[in-house]
């Protein structure tokens, strides 16, 4: 039996189904997941991985591609805030309760504006190349409420998140740093990177629940579908404007967990969204779920795309 080329038939597998397990044994044996130790620290440290993985990946990135990535990061960073603010206007405009089928402007905004960014790092480091990597030091600009409260001109009450993005950043630049002194520990680092994959995967599954997708409802999952074809079509165009393949568009085509708190962040800078926030907290984590499952399909399918497009440009 080779478990290895099993996963690796299924699009995306070292990322999906480590996740989608990460999901089932929270969903119906977390007790399993929190007995302490090296187990709990394993499951839940989703971002002690991530910061592994993204120093790793960074030593992949060479000085000479990075306008190219600043470049694509900015396109797809516009894109995912235009179409997100674009929606909610549109809904807060014309329908009367300034909802759509259950979905309030507040939770399109909030979770539409919000992008993955452990799962974007682990689907273009996979399928992408250097640039679509590095395109993430400008992606993490929409990580929090920032960009969601400027669109709801809740801004005098926001603080700009300068250390997060910061500290988002710094493994990142390390790996860079690493990967552009030495080629062979370029090689290493890389190397490890891939292993890092289904681990952190499985820990980002570890924090997510079917129970969030029932409790919201289709309102929730609806905002998922949103976030992945709708944005992702923006995004997939904006990637390939700014020179790329639309292969980063569409794995940030996602919804971020921590976007999950936006909602209550948001009401506390304007009180008058209090209304929306316990159905718009709910919807936005069954929106992260389902784009954790349907974004890495969609960031296949243009992987597939752009292989059969070489390929036949090549004969």
């Amino acid at each position: 039996m080779n478990l290895k080329k099993s996963i690796e038939r299924v699009p995306g597998g070292m990322m999906i189904i480590p996740l989608f397990l990460g999901v089932v044994i929270n969903s119906f044996f977390p007790q399993a997941l929190d007995i302490g130790g090296l187990t709990t620290s394993l499951a839940r440290g989703s971002s002690t991985l991530i910061a592994a993985f993204l120093l790793c990946m960074g030593a992949g990135i060479q000085f000479r591609s990075m306008p190219k990535s600043l470049l694509k990061g900015s396109a797809i960073t516009l894109s995912k805030f235009g179409v997100a603010v674009g929606i909610g206007m549109l809904v807060s405009i014309f329908f009367q309760d300034k909802t759509m089928l259950g979905l309030s402007a507040l939770a399109i905004i909030a979770g539409m504006s919000n992008t993955n960014g452990g799962l974007f790092a682990a689907l273009v480091s996979e399928s992408g190349d250097e640039s679509d990597v590095g395109s993430i030091a400008i992606l993490s600009l929409n990580d929090g409420p920032f960009l969601t409260m400027l669109a709801l001109g809740a801004t005098g009450l926001a603080s700009f998140p300068f250390l997060t993005i910061i500290s988002f950043l710094i493994p990142l630049l390390v790996g860079i740093i690493l990967g552009n002194l030495d080629p062979e520990m370029r090689k290493f680092l890389l190397a490890g990177g891939y292993v890092l994959i289904p681990f952190f995967a499985f820990a980002l599954g570890a924090g997510l629940s079917f129970e969030d997708i029932f409790q919201a409802g289709f309102p929730g999952v609806l905002l998922g579908l949103l976030a992945v074809f709708v944005g992702g079509f923006f995004n997939i165009l904006a990637d390939k404007v700014a020179g790329g393949t639309g292969l980063a568009g569409a794995a940030a085509s996602s919804v971020a967990g921590n976007a999950v708190a936006t909602p209550a962040a948001l009401a506390l800078a304007d009180p008058s969204l209090q209304v929306y926030v316990s159905a718009a907290t709910s919807q936005i984590a069954a929106a992260v779920v389902t784009t954790a499952i349907f974004t890495p399909l969609l960031t296949q399918y243009i992987a597939r795309t752009k292989t059969v497009k070489t390929s036949l440009d090549q004969r």
